[in-house]
């Protein structure tokens, strides 16, 4: 029987492509609980896959120079997301990361999310999900939202030109529709920073 239940938690995990991340619960229609808990460590044991945190799991890619490459933190936590229904979005210094104003990864990663709010420890990285209401998270622009998570965190009082100019330029990358909606539910003073690139979207767009 457990046998069975193995082959069955390995065929759908070799469908997927390497690199691909799964939970405990993807296979719960597979037998109860502590069953597949022993089965996915049995696989860990063999090779098949690798933990990435509790209840999380990939199967692993493998580079041919450094060999088993490690699941990137964006990935792991849209994948929650997903699993979540839920939505998120990285805030201060991952954000800032993320946009390209820091090369530093912060060993304590916090995301918003409209979802539940928990912790897992990834390695030597800690994410947290904070729950918070709806409108923190409603941003639809992949780039637009890490500006406004990021100069929140950076604070009104304390961003500087150079800053405000550098966020700039990289909001002409995002697409004109999520900074038209983005814009719309911004703090008044992000708006100013924000209306500067979309202007320049729609000028583009005009010649």
């Amino acid at each position: 029987m457990t046998n069975t239940i193995e082959n069955k938690i390995l065929t759908r995990i070799k469908k997927a492509k390497r690199g691909s991340l799964f939970f405990s619960d993807n296979f719960s229609s597979f037998g109860n609980p502590e069953t597949i808990r022993r089965t996915l460590n049995r696989l860990v044991e063999k090779g098949e896959i690798d933990r990435v945190s509790l209840g999380i799991f990939v199967r692993p890619q493998i580079d041919k120079v450094i060999g088993k490459v490690t699941p990137q933190i964006e990935n792991i936590a849209d994948a929650i997301a997903r699993r979540d229904k839920a939505r998120i979005v990285p805030t201060g210094a991952y954000a800032m990361n993320r946009l390209g104003l820091s090369t530093q990864v912060p060993m304590k990663i916090v995301y918003l999310t409209d979802g539940s709010a928990r912790k897992i420890k990834i390695g030597n990285y800690t994410i947290s999900f904070i729950r918070t209401s709806p409108k923190n998270v409603a941003a639809i622009g992949k780039i637009s939202r890490l500006a406004i998570q990021a100069l929140k965190s950076i604070g009104k009082d304390n961003v500087i030109r150079a800053e405000v100019e550098q966020i700039q330029n990289i909001l002409l990358q995002e697409k004109k529709v999520c900074l038209e909606h983005d814009l719309r539910i911004a703090p008044a003073w992000i708006k100013e920073i924000i209306r500067y690139p979309l202007e320049k979207l729609k000028n583009n767009e005009q010649r």
